[in-house]
């Protein structure tokens, strides 16, 4: 527990900083978080990340993640980014023929999936900063109280299982907690910040981010459990990796930005 906290501090002290200055140092940040991210992803299948697939995997993946602000720079080159990931996936299928197979259509499916779970709920997080720093304290925090409540309610009240066969330890009972614990969250929010969301509103948005952020909670239990892994990785004494810490967050951020929330 020590070791989480004193982690979880100096994560803080160097995080916090570059959230609230924003522009091209919290772009650059979001691009190392991801890079790693995407990292933990292919050493768990055993990908070099220094081959050629894994470059053309980290290629892909900062091309998903070029800023919106910053568009009028590829228009120079006369390419979307749409039309630059098209070509690297086509690269990545053509490096199947070119290794005789060595490198199969599966390993490609892996490499590119990874690099668009990763990229593109990174990529909303530089979105959702964009859209003002109210927006990243109340998806911080509503995540927190969700994994909270989770975890405090399914240990006092837990009984039925919810997910055994991926995460044994989750249970019915918390994760119905861990959206109500959201929901208080977020109706002080509303009560308390200036976001730019009505009372109902807020509360039934909040409902489904709890609900899929608890979703991205299982999808990384699911991939580690695959390949029979504790953490994706030890870059974050007493956490994990960095997927470990923004796994339920790569589901919400994308969608605070399909719900419209800012606009």
């Amino acid at each position: 527990m020590k070791q989480r906290i004193i982690t979880a501090v100096v994560a803080a002290a160097l995080f916090l900083p570059i959230v609230f200055y924003g522009k091209f140092p919290f772009v650059l940040l979001t691009y190392l978080l991801a890079t790693v991210g995407l990292y933990e992803l292919l050493r768990m299948k055993k990908i070099n990340v220094f081959s050629v697939n894994g470059l053309l995997s980290f290629l892909f993946l900062w091309v998903i993640l070029f800023p919106g602000r910053y568009h009028e720079i590829l228009d120079d080159f006369y390419y979307s980014k749409t039309e630059l990931g098209i070509a690297f996936i086509l690269l990545m299928l053509t490096y199947t023929v070119i290794t005789k197979n060595r490198f199969h259509f599966e390993d490609a499916a892996f490499s590119i999936m990874s690099a668009v779970y990763v990229g593109i709920g990174f990529y909303f997080f530089m979105e959702t900063r964009e859209a003002g720093l109210v927006y990243i304290f109340y998806s911080l925090f509503i995540i927190w109280a969700t994994d909270s409540g989770a975890y405090f309610i399914g240990k006092a009240m837990g009984k039925n299982k919810l997910w055994p066969e991926i995460s044994p330890n989750k249970t019915v009972e918390g994760f119905i907690g861990g959206v109500v614990c959201s929901l208080v969250v977020a109706a002080l929010f509303a009560h308390f910040s200036k976001i730019d969301a009505g009372f109902i509103t807020l509360l039934g948005v909040t409902m489904v981010l709890s609900v899929f952020g608890q979703i991205g909670d299982l999808v990384q239990s699911a991939y580690k459990r695959h390949f029979n892994v504790k953490d994706s990785g030890k870059i974050l004494p007493g956490h994990g990796g960095i997927l470990d810490r923004f796994d339920s967050l790569l589901f919400v951020w994308p969608l605070l930005h399909f719900f419209h929330l800012w606009h």
